[in-house]
């Protein structure tokens, strides 16, 4: 909160003493003559002397996004952004979701909370009647602390009645599940879920916990648990008063279809039309507001120009098609009315002539990088009494580039600081503050407050790029990585030794009165079973088409010959790859420098926080540029992932050690966003960037070149054009290329040329799978960035027939939050007459046409059009870019979606979703008797990975594919359709260790016979997905650390562990251990335990030595075995604890020790 000490200083002004004076009095005042950072500075000092909350009233929810950001760094322990939506009540629709959820979230503060330090920014449409009064409301939430006397079943039987769903487990906001003694919840009003646990019926621990890795997080003293909508409070009225008189004054044909819904308990869509029926006096959210709260109308004619234009649209509606005995909108008139009575400050940006409230504000001219001329003016401020404020994200370059302007300035670390700050003040000299932020600030000068601001915008000329919107707050990502090797009934599966089968169900079965769980897995000629802990032999059947799949012969020689054709495959390419890595290592130059203090500046201003694979992807490039062998590395990331922010500290590292950087992305469209992205961040520093383009004029181009070749320009984005034969540079030492596999042949030869010159760096949004990419690890330097932002949000589908009311709900929902829209048509004979059917449907809309048979220059002024929000929707074909990133797009909607594939369906939907607002995609297609049963199931697919949250990831599958064509050429994907992707990663592992004289461990996986009772007990964990999960995490623990993480997890999740399960953890021990020393079976035969082993004697001695000396007696050894006497005589539980002490003991030093039971369960 850099700005805290500046709202502390005006506060003692007798200007802004006397306004709060006057608002006490109920007065309307009007501040006038100040840019938007001021006024928000001037109404927080009136609030803070008024010693009340704020709440900022602005014309559009994107000037309400902007105010917001500002005040956040005013001093204010919370500040909230209202959303409204723009639609009025009386559509047939709700508002978005992700809306309903941040009004939530304002109420529960307002409702259960007495806190003042708050701040509130709202448009006009939340001062109209939208919710239920509050008393109904305050009903409905609850406050849960440590401590409170509640069982399990009260809180579960409140949540339903709440309107939670309960799931297996916890995802997203309104889910809970129940597992023993612990709840988990994600309340609609919080930005993480909740982990409850008891102690009999009182609640003993809150915890967050994050829904990726469902671990628990911090503790918390309490939690306010929310409805998950207005549905639960409105619908138990409406039951009541929906009477027959009543009913009657509805129109004729809702009638029927509504009141059985209601009668039923069923929310009918757009429950906003029903609040004048529910209630007698809907409230709006002043009725919400302390009577104590400084209320502030952000220009006040513009704000009502808003409002008029939506009562009209409201009133039109009304008259149209009333609905109930009376209006859910009122007039302006009433609106001001209800302000004037609380008292109002109004603050606008011009002053008129001759009024009272002027501020005196004007703009600092922006006069980048002529810090002569801004010290001097800043002297003269100091000669004039003004107090001089900075706000940086590079305080201290700020501070030594005025000093060295002979004007004094000093940077105070700590924005609380205030005896530092007081003392700076007393001798007039220009205090600077840290600030890197997303808000867009901008300097002033208030004569009559005599304090001025000086801003990155007037010393450097930078803006903030980030787009103002409601993006509802969240700590960690909402979308959960999806396990993509889990496995349904009727999935094709891979044995390594039998081939290729479907897994049918998990099956328990009892032996000698012993009971295992067992994946049932058919062949074209039987059944195998396959042991739950034994999971790490099979995989799923994975591959770029997986129709036409055969199911092979157990154990067959067809399969065997297959394995071994694709296994000589995989060693030439294995060879090559290791090949071309030696090659690049006799390769030298020299070494950048470490980072420089500039280096840390740059990264100190970036405004977000980076993600863990971030961290590492930067940590990365920065080793590779600092050794003495020329970079090659690809960084794989989704787009909005922030693989652009480690390609900015990359050229920063090469732009700062002398030499040129050149950014090449295959489209124009990709290469603006580019140069404005690179522009901006580098603007306080003394670096030239240049862009070439087909928008370029020949003039402008031959400049270019000319300054490339003669070292003044810098950093240079480009598309194909640079590479063409008259670009030369004066001294390239990075190329940055993104989507390299989207240039053509001869483009790619010209790549290749530079790799062996310079250092590269590619980025791609084509997946890269994590086991190629441990495979290929030291051989292709890759970085991999795969943590999703914390504001990112699994895109939510909906499938339809076409239906007109359906495409114009789901405009107006995008629209109605400020969006834009992509819809989809893939036909360009007929696609003007579907961007003329949308006009007619939507006549204020501004649509725009792009498809691929327009000329290609034509198409790119259409993207960047729409890029620059000129167009609300773009009616396209699929050529629409996937790697274009605009924040504002988060619908999209495709008309005859029956006709795209499957992986084309889930490309499209990945164009949206891109920031963090909730993102749709509506697949519409013909009536159903038009479908094929091929389309249906496509349909059905998409659908049920809809239902799993999991479209993002579940669409990487079969990209990943792609993503070995990519990286090891088109004729490995054949290799990998014959025998499924895991085991095509397994093989080329194997080969890369081979060739490079790893010793390859001796047995992929131990059997283990004795006769224990080791499995999952239906009891612990209901749900067969997460079981399945379970045994999978034990099956490819690699140490008995991973097998504690997983005790760890499991005991936090589910409960205490209980017997049966701790015994398939120590059968998991076993097995590891077993493993190590080359046992490929352990098994009981009469009163000995076998152990089968393809060991020589001279390994058998060493092992023997290890032995303790009451064993060695018992252990004999034969030529394909060791038999252990006498050990068959114990328990099998018995024999499984001995086996496991007796080699612990044998282990080579380096390995762990300590048993999962002993420090977990014991």
């Amino acid at each position: 909160m850099p700005l805290t000490a500046l709202v502390q200083t005006l506060k003692s002004s007798p200007f802004i003493e006397e306004t709060a004076q006057r608002l006490q009095k109920k007065a309307t005042v009007r501040l006038q003559g100040a840019n938007r950072v001021a006024r928000g500075l001037a109404a927080s000092a009136v609030a803070k002397t008024a010693g009340s909350p704020l709440l900022v009233v602005c014309g559009t929810l994107e000037e309400a996004a902007r105010w917001s950001m500002q005040l956040e760094a005013m001093g204010w322990g919370t500040v909230f952004l209202y959303p409204s939506s723009e639609a009025t009540p009386y559509e047939p629709f709700d508002p978005e979701e992700e809306i309903t959820w941040g009004q939530l979230q304002v109420l529960a503060e307002l409702t259960e909370h007495a806190s003042d330090a708050w701040a509130i920014v709202c448009t006009n449409r939340a001062l109209q009647p939208h919710l239920p009064p509050p008393e109904y409301l305050s009903e409905y939430c609850r406050t849960l602390e440590v401590g409170t006397s509640l069982t399990i079943e009260q809180l579960s039987s409140e949540l339903a009645r709440l309107g939670y769903s309960r799931s297996a487990q916890v995802e997203t906001e309104g889910q809970f599940s129940r597992r023993g003694d612990i709840l988990d919840v994600f309340p609609v009003s919080a930005e993480l879920p909740v982990r409850i646990e008891w102690f009999g019926d009182e609640l003993e621990k809150i915890r967050e916990f994050d829904t990726a890795s469902q671990r628990s997080l911090d503790p918390l003293a309490q939690v306010v648990i929310t409805p998950v909508g207005f549905g639960p409070v409105v619908l138990p009225e409406l039951q009541l008063r929906l009477t027959p008189a009543r009913l009657a004054e509805l129109p004729s044909d809702w009638q029927e279809v509504h009141y059985h819904e209601i009668r039923e308990g069923k929310a009918p869509e757009g429950l906003r039309r029903w609040l004048g029926l529910a209630f007698d006096h809907p409230a709006s959210l002043l009725d919400y507001l302390p009577s104590k709260v400084t209320i502030c109308v952000d220009e006040p004619e513009m704000s009502r120009g808003h409002a008029l234009r939506w009562l009209e649209q409201a009133e039109e509606q009304w008259q149209d098609r009333p609905f109930g005995p009376r209006p859910l909108h009122v007039s302006y008139e009433s609106i001001e009315s209800q302000l004037q009575a609380r008292g109002t400050l109004q603050t606008c940006e011009l002053s008129a002539e001759g009024t009272s409230g002027n501020l005196g504000g004007r703009s600092l001219p922006s006069i980048p990088h002529q810090f002569g001329n801004l010290a001097e003016q800043l002297r003269n401020y100091r000669t004039q009494g003004i107090q001089i404020w900075m706000l940086s994200a590079q305080p201290s370059r700020a501070v030594s580039l005025l000093q060295d302007h002979d004007c004094p300035a000093q940077f105070i670390p700590n924005p609380q600081d205030f005896l530092a700050i007081d003392k700076a003040q007393s001798t007039r000299v220009p205090i600077a503050l840290k600030y890197s932020g997303l808000a867009e600030m901008e300097g002033f000068v208030l004569s009559t407050l005599r304090i001025a601001l000086v801003t990155d915008r007037e010393f450097f000329g930078q803006r903030v790029l980030a787009t103002p919107n409601f993006v509802r707050k969240r700590r960690r990502a909402a979308s959960r990585q999806i396990d993509l090797d889990k496995l349904n009934p009727g999935d094709f599966v891979v044995h390594r030794a039998h081939g290729i089968g479907k897994f049918q169900k998990l099956e328990r079965l009892a032996i000698s009165g012993n009971a295992r769980e067992y994946l049932v897995i058919e062949y074209s000629d039987g059944i195998l079973r396959v042991a739950a802990d034994q999971m790490n032999s099979l995989s799923r059947y994975r591959t770029a088409s997986a129709t036409g799949v055969q199911l092979s012969k157990m154990g067959g020689k067809t399969w065997e010959k297959t394995k071994q054709k694709v296994k000589k495959a995989v060693q030439k390419i294995a060879f090559d790859l290791l090949e071309l890595y030696a090659r690049r290592a006799q390769q030298h130059r020299l070494a950048f420098p470490p980072d420089q203090p500039w280096q840390r500046e740059l990264e100190d201003s970036f405004p977000y926080q980076l993600t863990p694979d971030q961290a590492k992807a930067i940590q990365d490039v920065k080793e590779d540029m600092e050794s003495q062998r020329p970079m090659d590395r690809l960084v794989c990331g989704d787009v909005g992932f922030g693989k652009t922010e480690v390609a900015v500290r990359a050229a920063f590292k090469a732009l700062t050690s002398g030499v040129q950087v050149a950014i090449l992305v295959p489209t124009t469209v990709l290469a603006q966003q580019h140069y404005h992205t690179f522009k901006e961040r580098f603007a306080p520093y003394p670096i030239s960037v240049g862009l070439l383009n087909r928008f370029r004029t020949a003039t402008e181009k031959k400049d270019l070149v000319a300054r490339l070749k003669t070292g003044e320009l810098d950093l240079v984005v480009g598309t194909h054009q640079l590479l063409g034969s008259g670009i030369d540079f004066h001294n390239l030492g990075l190329l940055i290329i993104d989507e390299e596999q989207r240039f053509g042949v001869a483009q790619k030869e010209k790549i290749k040329s530079f790799k062996t010159k310079v250092d590269v760096l590619t980025l791609t949004a084509t997946p890269i799978p994590r086991t190629l990419y441990m495979s290929l690890s030291g051989v292709r330097e890759m970085s991999l960035i795969t943590t999703p932002p914390p504001s990112r949000r699994p895109i939510k589908t909906h499938l339809s027939g076409y239906d007109p009311e359906h495409v114009r709900t789901a405009i107006m929902q995008e629209l109605g939050r400020g969006g834009q829209v992509f819809y989809v048509y893939n036909r360009v004979d007929d696609i003007t007459e579907v961007a003329a059917r949308l006009q007619a449907m939507l006549p204020t809309a501004r649509i725009g046409i792009g498809h691929g048979q327009m000329d290609e220059g034509e198409l790119e002024s259409t993207m960047l059009a729409f890029s620059g929000g000129e167009y609300d929707i773009l009616v396209c074909t699929t050529i629409i870019e996937s790697g274009l990133d605009i924040p504002r797009v988060n619908t999209i909607l495709v008309e005859n979606a029956h006709q795209f594939g499957l992986a084309q369906l889930y490309q499209l939907r990945g164009r949206v979703g891109r920031s963090g607002v909730q993102a749709h995609a509506w697949m519409f297609y013909k009536s159903e008797d038009a479908l094929t049963d091929e389309a249906r199931k496509r349909l059905r697919a998409i659908q049920e990975f809809t239902q799993l949250g999991s479209g993002y990831q579940l669409a990487m599958r079969d990209m990943e594919i792609r993503g070995v064509g990519n990286l090891l050429g088109a004729e490995q994907s054949g290799q990998v359709n014959q025998i499924g992707f895991d085991l095509y990663m397994e093989l080329l592992d194997e080969a890369i260790q081979e060739i490079r004289g790893r010793k390859m461990p001796k047995v992929e996986d131990t059997q283990i016979d004795l006769g224990v009772t080791a499995l999952i007990p239906a009891d612990y964990i209901p749900d067969l997905e997460q079981k399945m999960r379970a045994y999978r995490q034990v099956a490819v623990a690699q140490s008995r650390t991973d097998l504690q993480q997983i005790v760890l997890e499991w005991i936090e999740r589910y409960g205490q562990i209980p017997a049966a399960t701790q015994q398939l953890l120590r059968v998991m021990e076993l097995k590891q251990l077993a493993r190590g020393l080359g046992f490929s079976r352990i098994k009981p035969e009469g009163v000995n335990i076998v152990l089968e082993t393809a060991m020589e004697l001279p390994a058998w001695e060493q092992v023997f030595q290890l032995l303790p000396p009451d064993a060695k007696g018992r252990f004999f050894f034969q030529p394909g075995r060791v038999s252990v006497r006498g050990l068959g005589n114990l328990t099998s539980a018995q024999q499984l604890e001995q086996l496991v002490q007796w080699f612990d003991k044998v282990q080579l030093p380096t390995l762990e020790t300590v048993s999962v039971s002993q420090s977990v369960l014991g």
